[in-house]
């Protein structure tokens, strides 16, 4: 459980709102941020990196991580597709002496906040419609018509849970939404 003085950041949206890109321009302005590698049983998108996007493992080895009970909280996102926060990742951060910013889906978020509560700052980052996030998604241009339509599709259900976190910001304007979001976790953190 947690421990008094090791505080948390949790970034949270539906796929496309841009959590990923306020997540990474708060830890390129803020040293003492850091972020909390994921495991994905997903393949690497694009650039991506092994251990620094996330920790892409099999189905089979996240499984095990779930039977050893190595998990702050994992859920199956998608079919056949689990992600998760590891304790282990979540202890090296505090062991460096810095505050953990975890880039995660919603029911994720809900669970580490309730472990957390008095010591994690969640905020959930709202696209300004479901036709903007449509768009957005549509300009990856990593989705098939099926995974587009079943990610907006969750992104409806997503968006019911919003009241559930610490701050809503809707990310109409990216530097915007990065700036106040950035005015809430200084607020938080005391800076």
């Amino acid at each position: 459980m947690a421990q008094a003085a090791h505080k948390l950041i949790i970034i949270t949206a539906p796929s496309g709102a841009g959590k990923t890109s306020i997540t990474r321009y708060l830890l390129e302005k803020y040293p003492l941020l850091s972020f909390s590698v994921s495991a994905a049983t997903r393949t690497p998108r694009g650039k991506e990196q092994d251990g620094i996007d996330y920790h892409f493992i099999s189905e089979e080895a996240f499984k095990a991580h779930i039977a050893a009970d190595d998990f702050l909280e994992y859920e199956m996102v998608y079919e056949g597709k689990y992600y998760g926060t590891l304790k282990a990742e979540m202890n090296r951060i505090w062991a460096l002496s810095k505050i953990p910013m975890l880039d995660i889906d919603v029911k994720g978020a809900m669970k580490v906040q309730q472990q957390y509560s008095n010591n994690c700052l969640s905020i959930f980052i709202k696209p300004p419609s479901i036709e903007a996030l449509k768009s957005r998604l549509e300009n990856r241009g990593t989705e098939t018509p099926e995974s587009l339509e079943m990610r907006l599709n969750k992104a409806s259900f997503e968006l019911s849970f919003q009241e559930n976190f610490n701050c809503i910001i809707t990310n109409d304007n990216l530097l915007e939404a990065c700036i106040e979001t950035e005015t809430v976790i200084k607020d938080f953190l005391g800076w």
